[in-house]
């Protein structure tokens, strides 16, 4: 069993996102069954580290996921919910390159749900004003108390992202209400803070990382703008999550013999 230490970066995201679900429980009224999903998360975790990986049951990882699924997937079944947790915890162990799980777990299992069925949508502004600028605040301290060290590909992908709202907003002509309506989403945060920063599943270099950020933000982007699609986020990060090991080649880490482990954070 490992260890809650405040140094693990991991113990902040779990902090900023069962409060989150807490309150949206309780307070705003989620349709969701938590204990549901965390329950399969942490039981596929226990059984794919027992049987496939053979290492100690670590439950800090899929609780981040758990909770992520919690808040942004939606089914017309508790039985996809079920699936969703099982497919994204299961593939950290089946689908890996090189030492790492090649996809966010949280992302690959909405995602797969979203492409293969038709009852499946995620939930990307439930939270109202209030709570969504709340959990900003809870995300920038997440990333300064963290010892993740990814705020970089974090910075990247945002600046990146609302540079396209502002400029799409500008050339349409557009009042600025507009793409400030569509920063404040919870899913875009959800998706910045805890997506695509996962230190698992992005590249080992710095500017590798930035690279990865701006052609994901430039692909959400296109998929949501150009074929409106407003799962646009998801579907990018998705797809774009085989280049990593192929970033990793081309642009290959400072230090080849050290690589990134939660209780030794490591910044190239």
């Amino acid at each position: 069993m490992a260890q809650v230490s405040l140094r693990d970066a991991r113990t902040w995201q779990i902090f900023s996102l069962g409060l989150l679900l807490t309150y949206g429980v309780s307070i705003l009224g989620f349709d969701q069954t938590p204990s549901n999903i965390i329950a399969t998360a942490l039981g596929t975790q226990w059984l794919c580290a027992r049987t496939i990986a053979n290492t100690r049951f670590d439950p800090l990882s899929p609780l981040i996921t758990a909770f992520s699924l919690c808040l942004l997937l939606r089914t017309s079944s508790p039985a996809y919910l079920v699936l969703g947790a099982v497919l994204a915890i299961g593939c950290k162990f089946v689908l890996r390159f090189d030492g790492k799980h090649i996809f966010n777990p949280a992302n690959f299992g909405i995602a797969v749900l979203l492409l293969f069925t038709d009852a499946a949508w995620i939930s990307p502004a439930q939270w109202g004003s209030r709570t969504w600028a709340a959990f900003l605040f809870l995300c920038l301290a997440c990333l300064v108390l963290s010892r993740a060290k990814r705020a970089d590909i974090a910075i990247a992908f945002l600046g990146t992202y609302v540079a396209i709202l502002l400029a799409r907003a500008l050339y349409l002509g557009d009042p600025l209400a507009i793409p400030m309506k569509q920063m404040q989403s919870g899913a875009l945060l959800l998706f910045t803070f805890f997506m695509i920063t996962d230190p698992k599943t992005t590249p080992d270099r710095r500017s590798a990382r930035m690279l990865y950020a701006v052609l994901v933000a430039a692909a959400a982007a296109w998929l949501q703008f150009a074929h409106y699609m407003p799962q646009g986020l998801i579907y990018a990060l998705f797809f774009a999550s085989p280049l990593v090991p192929l970033l990793d080649r081309i642009i290959p880490r400072d230090h080849p013999d050290v690589r990134f482990e939660w209780s030794r954070p490591v910044l190239n």
